[in-house]
């Protein structure tokens, strides 16, 4: 959809890299922590500081672990995005590519029901740049998500239910799954994974849209590479931007391969599919999820 320079956090004060989404928004917003600095459409994606915003982008990282955007990217993000939508930041080039696996989540929803019907709707909204999760800022900035509602909250009478997508969350350090919903925990299990001592790596699969009338649902997967380039490689790495221009296509067989190694009980995964819908998400990682995640916020996996 778009494709943007940015600068990011200096050695002192670098950019965490990791799982995130936008938690607030802020057409106009200053530092609580820099002198007032301004910080104009600012997409907060974490509570100790951490934010998207339009700033000065000299070309190499100059914030105090910040993304800064032109202002005119900014802007046009800032309109596109809502509370809820995924940041993934990596130190290389990363895109979701198509997945298909018979250890992914499949829909339960019965279709022509209420619940089939508004996730279909849900599901049109879905691109393949962000999926969002959860309800919006306001009412004003993105009226289409403002009827997402959590499975035991109360519906207006004749008003189908609209079902909030669900965000899973599976870590090996602590070989349990986790199920938020509408940014609110609803449980966890402790899962099996083959070979524990082996890395997973971190992935996030998030499902696009309804297939076959609603028997399926299709996946696609964004895998983090593990590589972690050296301070010195930087400047190298900003002397030729042109050679970034183009991007290869990853493969999914690594995140396959991942899939394979999780056992999850056959109760939870029934439980899950239920819940299912298009924007749902599931975020595998060697890590737990950061203490960033909490109230009023999706899983936040840092990596580094």
């Amino acid at each position: 959809m778009a494709r943007s320079t940015v600068s990011t956090g200096t050695q002192g004060h670098p950019t965490p890299l990791g799982v995130f989404s936008v938690i607030s928004k802020q057409r106009w917003h200053r530092s609580n922590i820099y002198s007032s600095a301004p910080m104009p459409y600012m997409q907060r994606i974490t509570w100790s500081g951490i934010a998207l915003h339009a700033g000065v982008v000299p070309g190499h990282p100059a914030s105090h672990g910040c993304i800064r955007l032109k202002n005119d990217f900014a802007i046009r993000l800032w309109h596109l995005t809502k509370r809820g939508t995924r940041v993934i930041i990596a130190h290389h080039d990363v895109q979701p590519v198509e997945i298909t696996s018979p250890h992914l989540f499949k829909p339960k929803a019965v279709s022509g029901s209420p619940e089939f019907q508004a996730a279909t709707v849900v599901g049109k909204s879905v691109s393949t740049a962000a999926a969002t999760h959860g309800s919006p800022v306001s009412k004003t900035e993105t009226p289409e998500a403002t009827s997402l509602q959590v499975p035991n909250s109360a519906a207006a009478e004749g008003t189908p239910r609209k079902m909030a997508p669900i965000s899973v969350f599976v870590s090996r350090k602590l070989s349990k799954l986790f199920v938020r919903q509408g940014f609110s925990p609803l449980f966890d299990v402790a899962v099996k994974i083959e070979n524990p001592e082996e890395p997973l790596g971190t992935h996030v699969f998030t499902a696009m849209e309804f297939q076959s009338e609603g028997a399926a649902i299709r996946w696609t997967v964004v895998s983090i590479p593990d590589e972690f380039p050296r301070i010195e490689d930087a400047t190298k790495e900003r002397e030729a931007p042109v050679k970034q221009t183009a991007l290869s296509v990853p493969s999914p067989d690594k995140a396959n391969a991942v899939l394979n190694r999780i056992e999850i009980p056959r109760d939870t995964v029934e439980r899950i599919s239920k819940l299912l819908t298009p924007a749902s998400s599931l975020i595998i990682s060697d890590d737990g999820f950061s203490h960033e995640t909490g109230k009023d916020t999706d899983f936040i996996v840092v990596t580094h």
